[in-house]
């Protein structure tokens, strides 16, 4: 009987034991299956896919998985720029991709220039006498961006084009604030700085007002003549100013409106639009599905694709400064100061060439945007040379770090500017007050116990706030005065918080010159005295997490009818949960970042999102001095 149980007993062992080797063999193949890389040898003859299912970013930012746990919902997919413009560009020369089909049905969107930059590889492309080919349901402002390059436009029937052109709305809490009870101090230098202006006024200033207006339309104007080139018959007062009359001409039919303002070219059914694929690249012989063409996609190709840093001796290096500028480590996507620091401080004995730094940002911590610069500099003091190249944003902040350039280039979509800053500080007296309860103060100084976000500010601490704001101006002004040798009148005609676009700033002074990456590439290989073909370039960034990489393989890589396609109306209606989202950015901005900001409000009109800032800045005289940092 002993015999016997011990007999069982080792039976039971064996088959625990093979469980628990077939669950670790059967995750672990399912972990490899997540995180693989494509096959190279997938690229197939036919088309190169592009179904661009979510927005393009000049840095693609980290998944948090909790927080999209939490959230219940799933992240937007991000498509870097670059990528993008690797992958056509190679297509272009591979003789297995005969076409590229564009597939924009649940494209979200992106920066201009960034959106630009990917239409300009478009172009390119065509170029070489291959065709691409575009399909949406909606065609919105950035996606007609990329479709105009397109050699044929095709349009659902239930579609049509839905451009509205930058603008939007900024809340203006003031009135509210002073319901409440809740005094606002805004601490602003620069007539133009609109940042402080939500909590200070109740409404928007003329100076404000006009800046934003100017910068705004220079902006449309750039959109419509980019899209006019590659679309000459394009008639934009059919589809917006003069759009009802338009529809109702065409007895509704937004489609066809879309074919008759000379923004598409046919109206079809993504079945019909591959069967036109199959033409142009073959069709799909292991798929008999109606619209099935022979195709590669993104993912598959740019596997197969060279890096950047695959070819030359010498490399430069390219660091990207993307997001809302803070102190802490965050990122990608969020420019923190650590990180990058670090980033770069590491490469500092790589032997680099050159350095390029792609500022994609509204500004942030005059704190996190300074140890960037500074961190920049370090290379000025090496003699390796620092060239700027500016994206979609590079204001406040994001030129702050600029200035450590010795030349900048920028597009005509650019916004740049914005050189000022903010403090934004609140205090409860008011509010206390209305429920009966009394503060006093006890303190050896004018400054004991101040900023009182409870009882009120001190003169003292009032007076030392304000002047402190003031010198960080001055430090701001400074800067750009010896970067771009001008005098101190000169600097402060372009400064007081004004907001330009590329085109005006380089009339200014600003910006050196246009371009985009490739050209600050170039010309930081001439500073270095390279030769064509002599050098690559490394990217300076962090290893991905594998973990991390599973993860957002498995939240981004959902089938697609994961996401609805964008019908005209959900273009226009837009996403209101975004309203929602700024009020509590705007909350959580004057409530919880201490320090003084060189941060661009203005900028966000122009339709990308704020950035909210989340991470502790170093203490400065207004920070130590409050309340808040005690967070």
């Amino acid at each position: 009987m002993s015999f016997a149980r011990k007999v069982w007993r080792l039976l039971v062992g064996i088959k625990d034991a093979l469980a628990l080797a077939f669950l670790l063999l059967f995750f672990t193949v399912l972990f490899a299956a997540l995180t693989a890389r494509p096959n190279p040898g997938d690229v197939r003859d036919g088309a190169l896919l592009l179904k661009l299912d979510g927005s393009i970013v000049e840095e693609v930012a980290t998944i948090d998985p909790l927080s999209t746990l939490l959230s219940r919902s799933l992240p937007t997919r991000e498509y870097a720029a670059h990528d993008l413009i690797r992958a056509i560009d190679s297509a272009a020369e591979d003789d297995r991709i005969k076409a590229i089909a564009l597939d924009l049905t649940t494209f979200t969107g992106g920066g201009q220039v960034s959106v630009k930059d990917v239409a300009d590889a478009l172009a390119r492309f065509r170029a070489t006498g291959k065709k691409v080919s575009s399909y949406a349901l909606a065609y919105t402002d950035d996606g007609m961006m990329l479709a105009a390059q397109a050699d044929d436009v095709w349009v659902d029937p239930l579609g049509g084009v839905a451009i509205r052109g930058p603008g939007g709305t900024i809340l203006f809490y003031a009135d509210a604030l002073k319901r409440f009870g809740v005094t606002a101090h805004v601490y602003q230098a620069g007539d133009y700085k609109g940042t402080g202006e939500p909590y200070a006024n109740a409404a928007m200033s003329p100076e404000f007002r006009q800046n934003t207006e100017t910068y705004i339309s220079q902006l449309w104007e750039e959109y419509q003549a980019a899209i006019v080139r590659a679309r000459p018959e394009a008639d934009f007062d059919a589809i917006t100013t003069n759009i009802e009359a338009a529809l109702t001409a065409e007895d509704g039919d937004m489609a066809k409106l879309a074919v008759n303002a000379g923004f598409a070219d046919t109206i079809g059914t993504y079945a019909q639009w591959g069967a036109h694929m199959a033409e142009l690249a073959g069709k799909d012989e292991w798929s008999d599905l109606p619209g099935a063409f022979a195709h590669t996609e993104l993912g598959v190709f740019l596997a197969n694709t060279a890096a950047d840093d695959d070819t030359g001796d010498k490399r430069i290096g390219v660091v990207t400064i993307a997001g809302a500028i803070n102190d802490s480590n965050a990122g990608p996507g969020t420019a923190g100061a650590a990180r990058i620091e670090r980033l770069l401080n590491d490469a500092l004995d790589d032997d680099l060439a050159a350095l390029v730094v792609r500022v994609d940002s509204p500004g942030g911590t005059v704190t996190g945007s300074e140890t960037i610069r500074r961190a920049l500099m370090r290379y000025r003091d090496k003699n390796i040379p620092v060239v700027i190249s500016m994206a979609n944003y590079a204001t406040s902040g994001g030129y702050w770090i600029s200035t450590a350039g010795q030349r900048i280039f920028a597009e005509p979509e650019t916004v740049t500017g914005s050189i000022g800053v903010v403090l934004m500080v609140p205090s409860f007296e008011g509010l206390l007050r209305d429920y009966g309860v009394n503060p006093e103060h006890i303190g050896v100084t004018p400054l004991s116990g101040q900023p009182d976000l409870l009882g009120g500010f001190s003169p003292e601490a009032d007076a030392l706030l304000r002047i402190e704001t003031q010198s960080y101006y001055r430090r701001f002004t400074g800067l750009v005065r010896e970067a771009r040798k001008l005098s101190q009148a000169q600097v402060e005609e372009v400064a007081q918080g004004r907001v330009w676009t590329g085109g005006t700033a380089r009339q200014i002074g600003l910006v050196d010159q246009f371009g985009g990456l490739d050209d600050a590439l170039a010309y930081a290989a001439e500073q270095a005295g390279l030769e064509d073909g002599d050098w690559g370039v490394k990217r300076l960034a962090d290893k991905p997490d594998p973990f991390e990489a599973m993860v957002a393989s498995v939240l981004t890589g959902q089938p697609p009818e994961a996401r609805a396609p964008l019908s005209v109306s959900a273009a226009i209606a837009g996403d209101k949960r975004e309203i929602v989202a700024d009020m509590l950015r705007d909350l959580e901005q004057i409530l919880a970042t201490p320090g003084v900001q060189a941060r661009c409000l203005g900028c966000v009109v122009e339709g990308q999102a704020r950035s909210s800032v989340d991470a502790p800045a170093p203490l400065g005289w207004d920070a130590a001095l409050s309340f808040l940092t005690g967070r």
